[in-house]
């Protein structure tokens, strides 16, 4: 039996609220939390705190908290069903995020490769909060003793940290097997989707092309114009997957063909096999737009009712207090806390 396998099954995921989500936030995470739906109970969060590690402008942040709120429930994500959020309203994150940065170690920390890529270097410039970053998401996580995490390969060393921190939070304080250590969902293959403009780097909200991604909110003219500007080779399809090894634009782009379609890359291969790039994209972008334009047009609708999308969120920050405060109770005892 995996430790945790000894709690209630719990999902818990969530993205920040900076910039637009694009197509590889909805195949690399949404798509994969709407399924999570029919296997277990989830939690879906959108984490503005995380927001405030870099610079940001308040009323963009509250705007973009309610664009992401709505991408999440026009891919599929159900408020009824699932309990969606938005992190600042629950305050079990900061207080467990500050225990667990008294639980956690530096040397753990400094060895965390994202705030180091993300920092770059302006390291001493960096705030605080970009460092401890991964102790908050621990909390996140396991304020509600969430059982199961689905991330994609960038994250998957702060979940390993969030079961370090786990681990020895229940050495330190006596309390074996109190918090569970998440297992991840990795996503699958086919889903890690690369920039239109270069194959080698990860589709990106910071990207400063928006040529290098298609958003959620995008029409339907924009995605089919940009899959047909997306950067290809002047090779025709290979007949075997093999052929794509030492061409990345290519390959990611009947990547997200594959995963649009619901197939695997080689049927797509075998299916379009000896055709040149220009007929390729036209039936990349003729899918593309029938499976995204639904999505940014619920995301019109939804965003049309400010006030809906705050309900939905106080709502569900309400449920998810309500399952954090046995949790922190328990929390605040095992540490000595009086009151």
């Amino acid at each position: 039996m995996t430790d945790a396998a000894k709690h209630q099954p719990l999902v818990f995921s969530g993205m920040q609220p900076t910039n637009t989500l694009h197509l590889g936030n909805y195949l690399g995470a949404l798509r994969n939390w709407v399924k999570l739906q029919e296997r277990m109970p989830c939690i879906y969060c959108v984490v503005d705190m995380h927001a405030l590690t870099v610079e940001s402008d308040p009323k963009a942040l509250a705007q973009a908290t309610r664009e992401v709120t709505a991408a999440y429930i026009a891919a599929g994500v159900d408020p009824a069903r699932s309990i969606l959020f938005n992190q600042s309203q629950v305050a079990a994150h900061a207080e467990l995020g500050w225990i667990f940065s008294c639980v956690a170690r530096i040397g753990w920390l400094n060895r965390m490769t994202q705030f180091k890529d993300k920092a770059g270097k302006n390291r001493e410039n960096a705030s605080v909060g970009l460092f401890v970053y991964p102790t908050l998401m621990a909390a996140d996580i396991l304020a509600y003793r969430a059982t199961h995490v689905p991330v994609g390969e960038d994250q998957k060393q702060h979940l390993e940290l969030a079961r370090d921190i786990a681990q020895k939070f229940n050495n330190d304080f006596q309390a074996p097997d109190f918090f569970p250590l998440p297992e991840p969902f990795i996503v699958g293959p086919g889903t890690r989707v690369m920039s239109l403009r270069d194959g080698t780097k990860k589709m990106s909200k910071s990207d400063e092309s928006e040529y290098s991604r298609i958003n959620l909110t995008d029409d339907a003219d924009t995605i089919a114009q940009k899959i047909r500007k997306a950067r290809t080779d002047p090779e025709p399809l290979p007949d075997k997957l093999e052929g794509l090894a030492s061409r990345p634009e290519a390959q990611n782009l009947i990547n997200i063909y594959a995963a649009l379609a619901d197939h695997t890359p080689e049927t797509v291969i075998s299916e379009f096999a000896g055709a040149q790039f220009s007929v390729f994209k036209n039936a990349l972008a003729d899918l593309a737009v029938a499976k995204l334009t639904p999505i940014a047009k619920e995301m019109r609708s939804l965003l049309a009712d400010p006030a809906e999308i705050d309900r939905v969120l106080k709502n569900g920050a309400g449920r998810a207090a309500a399952i954090a405060a046995p949790v922190m109770a328990e929390v605040r005892r095992l540490v000595g806390f009086v009151g």
